[in-house]
């Protein structure tokens, strides 16, 4: 089979593991086994293959420099106030890895952890990882799958978990794209399918409101760049809504590149969907092809359940239980 995984490095022991799916129509991905991530995404354009993630070549990188690039995270992604919650009448503290607030699932979450990687087919492979009750703090072990298929241009992940107790998940994709492959997104345009957001503290946990974007610059109703009349950059690090009762079979976000050579279609069954401009990124060290990645050098499109759901009972709750699993699924096309 033309993608048997390659050794790639080592990680605490363990080899590290890349795959390649490729589809008819020219789009090749690599995944590693460490986070499950997506370290590179090719497409045709514009008559060559163009990078549309960002990513790095040696896998040394990732532990020592990424911030989250390509990665699968959890057991919560996002954030947790006050690195805890209380569940079922007993208090949960977890590990504070920003500021006083837990973040992607603390420390040694599932970005940072070798999964066991499975090839279904020359576009199909499949990662597990089992989280142990009391790992970062959570109740309950959490036996987690993650699929990637490729068809055509489009690239679905599929999200599984089981419980043997009741505990909180959230699971995202963490992907920064740059659909013209290098430099700033600030002329990339972007459309959510969202009437709302969760208002933010300024330590950016949610207050527990829920708001109208009308008005706002949050309103990505219409397509919108994402910079300034100046021609800046904006900061966006924000949950938006997606609208209820839509189509799931349409895109909730989408993406067009400067030039419109690449447009990327994000459909999911999750509520919310969290838009991070990338002003926080400091990465010092040569990404792919030996590029370098400014600040905002990608957008991260993290469908998934509200922010800091656990503390918050207005919000969708992410418990689950051995009786009802998680599942969750992602499409994304760039073409």
């Amino acid at each position: 089979m033309a993608n048997t995984p390659k050794k790639i490095g080592t990680f605490e022991g363990r080899d590290v593991l890349e795959a390649m799916l490729s589809s008819a129509s020219g789009v090749r991905v690599s995944i590693i086994s460490y986070g499950a991530i997506v370290r590179d995404w090719q497409v045709p354009a514009a008559g060559a293959m163009r990078p549309v993630v960002l990513g790095f070549d040696r896998f040394e990188d990732y532990p020592a420099h990424s911030p989250y690039f390509g990665a699968i995270v959890g057991r919560v992604a996002n954030r947790i106030g006050g690195a805890r919650f209380s569940l079922d009448g007993r208090e949960y503290k977890l590990p504070a890895n920003e500021g006083p607030n837990h973040l992607h699932g603390g420390p040694r979450g599932f970005a940072k952890q070798i999964w066991d990687m499975e090839v279904l087919s020359e576009e199909a492979i499949r990662l597990s990882l089992t989280s142990p009750d009391g790992e970062m703090g959570y109740p309950g072990r959490l036996d987690v799958t993650v699929t990637y298929r490729l068809t055509g241009n489009s690239l679905r992940i599929d999200f599984a978990a089981k419980t043997d107790a009741p505990t909180p998940v959230n699971i995202v994709q963490h992907n920064y794209f740059n659909l013209a492959g290098e430099g700033s997104i600030r002329d990339h345009m972007l459309q959510v399918d969202a009437d709302a957001y969760t208002a933010l503290r300024e330590d950016l946990i949610p207050t527990g409101e829920v708001l109208p974007v009308d008005g706002t610059h949050l309103d990505f109703r219409k397509p919108r760049l994402l910079r300034d009349e100046a021609g800046n950059p904006i900061v966006y690090d924000n949950n938006l809504v997606l609208t209820a009762g839509r189509d799931l079979s349409e895109p909730a976000a989408i993406v067009t590149a400067p030039d419109s050579s690449l447009t990327l279609k994000l459909k999911t069954d999750q509520p919310a969907l969290q838009v991070y401009s990338g002003n926080k990124m400091n990465v010092t060290v040569p990404g792919l092809g030996g590029r370098l990645y400014p600040r905002f050098g990608g957008l991260c499109l993290e469908d998934q359940n509200y922010p800091d759901a656990i503390n918050h009972p207005n919000f969708p709750s992410p418990v689950i239980t051995p009786e009802q699993p998680y599942s969750h699924w992602c499409e994304i096309e760039i073409g």
